[in-house]
Order: C-alpha cells, then sequence, then structure tokens
C-alpha cells in the first residue's frame, strides 16, 4: 500500500513558524471536546455549567502541550536535555508525550477543582469521555507527519503495510499510527460516551479511560516501532508498555472503588432541585 503524500506544513510562516497539519489535528480536538463538553454541561442534572467547561477547556490545553513535551523529554529523550536542556523549548521539532499530556491534565484538574470547589473525581469523570477526541486527531497527525510508524512486515501478512518516507530502512510497516486512531479514539470514545450516558459511580468513567487507553496502547505497542535508544527494552517490553501498565491497574482500582461505595453526583443535583421546587 503506497503511502499518502501529503506535506506536514500546511502554510509556512517565517522559519520555523508554519502551521502544520498536527497542530491542526490538536486545535481540532479542543474545539469538537469543547463543543462536546459545552453541551453535555447543559443536560438536566449536571454538576457542570459550560462557562466552567469552557474555563476547563484553557486549563486543560495548556496541561495537554506543557506535560506533553515535558513528559516526551524526560520519557524519550532525557539524554538530549541532558546535554542540551534548550532542548525542551524546541516544540517545532516535534514530540508530545500521551502519559505526559495526561500527568499535565491531572494538575490542571486539581487547580480547577479547587478553583470550582468541586470534587476533582466529578471533573476527571466528566472529560474522560471527551479526551478520546484529541487522541484520535492527534493519531492522524502523527500519520501524516510519518513519524511513530510500526514494526517491519510484509505484504503477504499485511497487504495495507506501507513503507514511510521517513524511515531509512525503506521497510514495509505497520501503520501502528492509524490501529492507535481506531483504539484509542473511535473505540474508546465510543465506549467511554456510551457508559457515561446514564449517571455512573463517581471515579468509574475515569477508571474505565485508564484500562481502556492502557489496554489499547499495551496493545498497540507489539505492532508500533520502539524509539532507537529504547530498542533494548523492546524484545520484551516498550516504554509504552512501561507507562501504560500502570494506567490499567489503576483504573480497575477505581471502578472497584467506584462500586463499592457509589456516589451519583447527577442524583444528588437532581435531589437538590426538586427540593428547590418544593420550597419554592
Amino acid at each position: 500500500m503506497e503511502f499518502p503524500q501529503i506535506d506536514p506544513v500546511i502554510f509556512q510562516i517565517y522559519g520555523p513558524i508554519a502551521l502544520r497539519w498536527y497542530a491542526l489535528a490538536y486545535l481540532i480536538g479542543i474545539a469538537a471536546a469543547w463543543w462536546l463538553g459545552v453541551n453535555r454541561a447543559k443536560k438536566p442534572g449536571s454538576i457542570w455549567t459550560p462557562d466552567e467547561i469552557s474555563d476547563f477547556i484553557f486549563y486543560g490545553f495548556l496541561g495537554v502541550v506543557i506535560g506533553g513535551r515535558v513528559g516526551y523529554v524526560l520519557f524519550y529523550h532525557f539524554d538530549l536535555f541532558i546535554a542540551n536542556p534548550l532542548y525542551l523549548f524546541k516544540v517545532y521539532e516535534g514530540g508530545m508525550s500521551f502519559h505526559g499530556g495526561m500527568l499535565g491534565v491531572i494538575a490542571a484538574f486539581v487547580l480547577f477543582a479547587k478553583k470550582t470547589k468541586k470534587p476533582f473525581w466529578s471533573l476527571a469523570d466528566f472529560i474522560a469521555p471527551l479526551a478520546p477526541i484529541g487522541l484520535g486527531v492527534g493519531r492522524v497527525g502523527n500519520f501524516i507527519n510519518a513519524e511513530l510508524y510500526g514494526r517491519p512486515t510484509d505484504l503477504e501478512s499485511t497487504p495495507w503495510a506501507m513503507i514511510f518516507p521517513t524511515d531509512p530502512e525503506k521497510l514495509y510497516r505497520h501503520p501502528s499510527q492509524l490501529y492507535e486512531f481506531v483504539l484509542e479514539g473511535v473505540v474508546l470514545f465510543i465506549l467511554l460516551y456510551w457508559y457515561s450516558a446514564k449517571p455512573r459511580p463517581r471515579m468509574a468513567t475515569s477508571g474505565l479511560f485508564l484500562m481502556g487507553y492502557g489496554g489499547f496502547r499495551f496493545m498497540v505497542e507489539y505492532f508500533r516501532e520502539p524509539d532507537e535508544h529504547l530498542k533494548h527494552m523492546a524484545e520484551w517490553l516498550t516504554m509504552g508498555q512501561v507507562l501504560s501498565a500502570p494506567m490499567i491497574v489503576l483504573g480497575l482500582v477505581l471502578v472497584v472503588l467506584a462500586y463499592r461505595k457509589p456516589v451519583f453526583d447527577v442524583a444528588k443535583t437532581e435531589s437538590k432541585n426538586k427540593k428547590k421546587a418544593k420550597s419554592n
């Protein structure tokens, strides 16, 4: 299968400053998450207002960008950072880590929950179904950039395998970015959106997200080419799997705890609204 020739740069502004498909994918993901979040906040029983969700999207954007970049440098290219600390700021060269971005978003959760004086897990449960949108479009951006491609394969077992223009070996490889788009983006979004459509115990949706993403990422790592400097551990375990395994365990723990002593935010809100209506 031939790799589609798509210029990663939509248009050049000046020097390294340009609008790239990867950046546009992030903007589309954020805009879609904002639109969907605002609409869900308007539904009866929501403890969040559209304005609060709009404010959080800004917090979350900063968390994704800062955490994603810092995580990428620390998890995957710490040697380059030690040699040149300014490498951290060379965002125009690419490089973002989901696991780092998630830690950044968690920090944003903590700050925003304190600001609004609402439970941390209520915010996490509300945002979790929106996250796969950004994850999915981000993987499409990776594919257009011809980066983070898969391990070598052959056309007989993988008819959709392709040669990526950035691959110095010019081998047929798994388009693992598209595997992640389908699993971490489309499938995970459908699963979480369906699950969260009804009242669930606090922490349950967040736990399902952690298990879903961690599980899908762990699976795809078997098809994804490890970073060059990490290939020594790829024979039995990759860095992506090392970072995803704790997510699966933590997600399972959250779901178990959620159903052991269930707390329903929507039910509480509706109960308060009924009491107010009776008093009036």
